[in-house]
């Protein structure tokens, strides 16, 4: 709806300024809305008036209907209410003085007839206020409503209350405002208010009384002197025209009986409106003792009777008791009918009603500007003890915006600042004060202008005391500020101001800085506290040359770390003195911040590492962050960084023996450390390991596996002097088996496999929940291989198939020896050798004459071959059985397939020995003498020829 009138209010201040939604108060037929300038955001309230509140209508702000005949003499008063409205405004243009409302923006005309202007911001009107009172005391109390100026910002900030008190310093301030307003009216601008009634006073921002409704002024009927504003007929100014709001009209329960019962214009009949205005405040309900209603008749009767006029004797009609110094000597002075007994402006302002501290504490504020620097120092200097008596409102609203235009003097500004930071603990707003106005003042007179190094090396040539002095009273007071602003405001705003104090050349303040650390951190986030506060410290320990600033940069670190504890504090305290009460108080409270491990590890400690020193002073407080340190710091680290420091500084040759044992008691407790954080992780590495891997003998890294004995690896030593004494005496083996020429070898292989295979036998695989378990046909396997591995005197190894070509089968009829094969031994050794088959009935087959007579000749055709032509095969027939074998070189390693059926056959044989096994008469598999099957017989092969038959014979009888 608002939004909808504004546009047709379209002028030079609605394009230039912001304005609120909603009506701050209202004030007359003024509309009054809080704004903001668009270019600079400074502050404003803009009057606006519609000219539809003019219009009569039954039941609204007009007493009667109109007939159709008054119309013309209606829009006639209608014009002439609008000119005057435009005279109060253009008034304020014209008249400047601090008890004058003072305008910002000239007065408009809107496209609908309407007027806008702006002014200085303004909480509300006297009248507002009183009413607000009335609504509070009728709610059972101040306390038993909350303010109903709740105001909305103008830049869409948000929503605030607004604070509105009126209380008796109150009440004599503004009336002192008032009165120094009317004096500049009568004797400088020779002009007559006329109309001084609530409506026309205003309450500022800083709660100063600001006089305006300028309306119905005029020059008094005796002036002579030129004026700014032209004279008014007394009869203008007492037409009441019913077909007109009230609001518009001049107010006849204020207005003075010589202006009203003998129409003469006087400054004197201000001061009866004046002393109106007083009852006013102190009746209830706030309003005057006289009741017009606009009407001149009543207001003629009234005063025709005593009892109807306000006296002394009737309590100047006030429902209420009246201060005794009004009652006695002011007010009898001000309602009198006779213009010439009553005060004048100057004489009021003298009045025994305003003599006391406070008011002429206020006075002298109003009048600061003008004072000399002495009489401003001892004013400050005095004015701590009188704070306490004033009311908040006034402290807040008056006495601090007074203080803080004082700051631009660098020669006040630690006297200003003690101030201010009393009447912020004071204050029950005091957040709101110190973010608001506070804070941007300290920006302008510390920050503005500083740039970094450049700035530290100009103040270390050119201090200024009254600037330095200034920082010491903010970092006394720097709780304050912790308490009333958030860590935002605090980290871009205060934290800045302290950062100077450190990086000052002054050590009395850089001791200050150090010591507030304890305050600040609990509204430091830990980014802050590790980015922008710490490494100002630690270049402030590491540049500096004073003792007492390293001890106090040590006592900070300790803070850095988190450190709370009483028990620190006593011993930092007994170690060097520096500490004091107040830091002991603030070091209690919870700290929410403090220095990361990695931090303390990597930059903290080597600062420590790098003292040069060893006064006493500065090893204690050290020793004092050690301790914190090692609370915090990993064992491993304790162990190779701190230990070794803790023991070079503990030799420090200034220590007395009580020093040199805490010193060393330090060391014993993180040694004690240690060990105990150690012994606890390895006690869990062995509980795991125990219940993960049992241990066992062969695990040992000192084990060899079992012992190797040559005599014993592959038999019993018996066995092994019976088998040598037949070799010897040339005497045949028994029926277990040809002994190969390597037998001995064998032995000690076979020793290394049975360690391997004992190493490895208790390593099981590791099974997972998607394992898939190993098939059992290929466990049986592996248990039948382990079987026939033990059986005997026979090894397996693992094959090697591409050394081992295929076994295949040659034609029946084919010559005996048709394949070339490698060099075999001589008959003789042939000869030595027994080899048995066992037939189906089990006795041995015989070999043949000329089997053996061909293997002789062909061992004579091959002797002189050359041993590079070793890779040939033998190819052997005989009765039922047919093959052909590749001679081996060193070693072969044999898993061959007959007919579908899996053997397992190990041959280790060495170049010129080779064994053939013939199949037995029944059919059936060929067994070595170490127990694996050869071959099968060929069923292919029928009907072998009689010669075939002689040489197996002859071979068998041989062999």
């Amino acid at each position: 709806m608002f939004s909808s009138a504004l546009k047709s209010f379209t002028s030079n201040i609605t394009s230039n300024y912001s304005l609120s939604q909603q009506v701050t108060s209202t004030s007359g037929p003024w509309k009054i809305y809080d704004g903001k300038k668009k270019s600079t955001g400074k502050a404003v309230s803009v009057f606006v008036f519609e000219r539809k509140a003019l219009e009569p209508r039954n039941g609204g702000l007009v007493a009667g209907g109109l007939s159709r005949g008054a119309g013309a003499s209606v829009k006639r008063a209608q014009e002439e209410v609008v000119e005057r409205l435009k005279k109060e405004a253009s008034s304020l243009a014209r008249l400047r003085h601090p008890s004058i409302l003072e305008l910002a923006e000239p007065v408009e005309e809107t496209r609908n007839g309407g007027l806008m202007f702006a002014t200085e911001p303004v909480t509300s009107s006297l009248a507002g206020l009183l009413l607000e009172k009335d609504e509070q005391e009728n709610m059972g109390g101040i306390g038993g409503r909350p303010s109903r100026y709740v105001v909305e910002e103008a830049d869409g900030g948000g929503r605030r209350r607004r604070e509105v008190e009126i209380d008796e310093l109150e009440i004599q301030k503004g009336l002192l405002q008032i009165a120094k307003g009317l004096e500049f009216l009568h004797e400088s601008a020779s002009l007559v208010h006329g109309n001084l009634t609530p409506e026309a006073i205003y309450i500022n921002a800083k709660s100063d009384w600001k006089i305006s409704g300028l309306g119905f002024s005029s020059p008094p009927n005796d002036s002579s002197k030129a004026t700014l504003v032209g004279a008014v007929a007394p009869a203008d100014l007492l037409n009441q025209d019913h077909a007109l709001p009230r609001s518009v009209q001049l107010n006849l329960d204020f207005a003075s009986p010589d202006l009203v019962l003998d129409t003469k214009i006087t400054t004197s009949a201000d001061l009866f409106s004046l002393g109106l205005l007083i009852i006013s405040l102190y009746n209830f309900p706030h309003s005057s003792p006289i009741k017009a209603k606009g009407n001149q008749n009543n207001y003629k009767r009234l005063f025709n009777s005593s009892s109807t006029i306000p006296s002394h004797s009737n309590n100047f009609l006030c429902s209420r008791p009246l201060p005794r110094e009004l009652l006695s000597a002011v007010l009898p002075r001000l309602i009198t009918r006779q213009p010439a007994q009553r005060l004048t402006v100057r004489e009021f302002q003298q009045a025994q009603y305003f003599d006391n501290i406070l008011v002429s504490t206020i006075r002298f504020l109003d009048s600061l500007p003008a004072k000399t620097a002495n009489e401003k120092g001892q004013f400050m200097r005095g004015l701590p003890r009188v704070l306490p008596q004033f009311p908040s409102s006034v402290l807040e609203k008056k006495v601090l915006p007074a203080l803080l235009e004082e700051m631009k003097d660098r020669d006040l500004l630690p006297l200003v600042l003690q101030n201010v930071f009393k009447i912020i603990k004071m204050g029950p707003s005091g957040k709101r004060a110190f973010t608001e106005r506070v804070i941007p003042r300290l920006q302008e007179n510390f920050l503005n202008g500083h740039n970094g190094a450049s700035a530290g090396k100009t103040a270390a040539l050119d201090r200024d005391l009254g600037k330095e002095t200034g920082l010491i009273v903010i970092l006394e007071n720097i709780s304050v500020a912790t308490e009333n602003c958030s860590g935002k405001d605090f980290k871009d705003n205060i934290l800045p101001i302290l950062n100077l104090g450190l990086e000052s050349s002054t050590h009395s303040l850089v001791d200050k800085s150090l010591r507030s650390l304890p305050t600040i951190l609990p509204v430091l986030d830990f980014s802050t506290l590790k980015n922008d506060l710490f490494p100002v410290i630690a270049a402030v320990f590491s540049k500096t040359n004073s003792l007492g600033i390293k001890v106090r940069a040590l006592e900070a670190f300790v803070v850095l770390c988190g450190d709370s504890s009483d028990s620190t504090h006593s011993e930092m305290e007994v170690s060097n003195g520096f500490m004091d009460s107040h830091q002991s108080t603030s070091k209690k409270q919870a700290l929410n911040a403090s220095l990361d491990k990695y931090t303390i590890q990597e930059k903290l400690v080597p600062l420590l590492k790098a003292i040069k020193t060893k006064e006493p002073a500065v090893m204690m407080a050290a020793l004092a962050v050690f301790r914190r340190i090692g609370n915090v710091a990993d064992p491993e680290f304790i162990a190779v960084e701190i230990l070794p420091i803790l023991w070079s500084f503990s030799l420090g040759p200034l220590l007395n023996l009580e020093q040199f044992r805490d010193y060393i008691n330090l060391t014993k407790s993180l040694s004690t450390r240690i060990e105990q954080e150690h012994s606890r992780k390895l006690q869990e590495l062995s509980a795991t390991s125990a219940n993960e891997l049992k241990m066992s003998p062969g695990d040992d890294i000192m084990s060899f596996g079992s012992e190797i004995n040559p005599n014993t690896a592959s038999g019993s030593a018996d066995g092994a002097d019976e088998e040598f004494e037949r070799l010897v005496l040339g005497k045949p083996f028994g029926t277990q088996g040809i002994v190969p020429a390597t037998g001995g070898r064998e032995k000690y292989t076979g020793a290394l496999n049975d360690q391997m295979k004992s190493q490895t036998s208790h390593l099981d695989a590791p099974v997972f929940s998607w394992s898939t378990q190993p098939p059992t046909a290929s466990r049986q396997h592996v248990n039948d291989l382990e079987r026939l591995q033990q059986a005997g005197t026979s090894r397996t190894i693992t094959p090697d198939l591409t050394n081992f070509a295929t076994l295949t089968p040659v034609i029946a009829n084919a010559p005996i020896f048709s394949t070339p094969i490698q060099s075999l031994p001589s008959a003789t050794t042939m000869m030595n050798r027994s080899y048995h088959q066992e037939n189906s009935w089990g006795g041995p087959t015989p070999m043949t004459n000329t089997s053996l007579s061909s293997i002789q000749n062909y061992n004579k055709s091959t002797s002189n071959s050359s041993s590079n032509q070793r890779a040939h095969n033998l190819t052997y027939q005989g009765s039922n059985f047919a093959f052909t074998a590749p001679q081996p070189a060193s070693s072969i390693n044999v898993n061959q397939n007959f007919q579908g059926e899996t053997t397992q056959q190990a041959m280790n044989t060495t170049f010129g020995e080779w064994a053939i096994a013939p199949p037995t008469a029944s059919g059936g598999p060929v067994e070595s003498p170490y127990g694996q099957v050869l071959g099968k017989p060929l069923t292919t092969a029928t009907n072998p020829s009689r010669t075939q038959r002689k040489d197996l014979d002859a071979y068998t009888s041989l062999l």
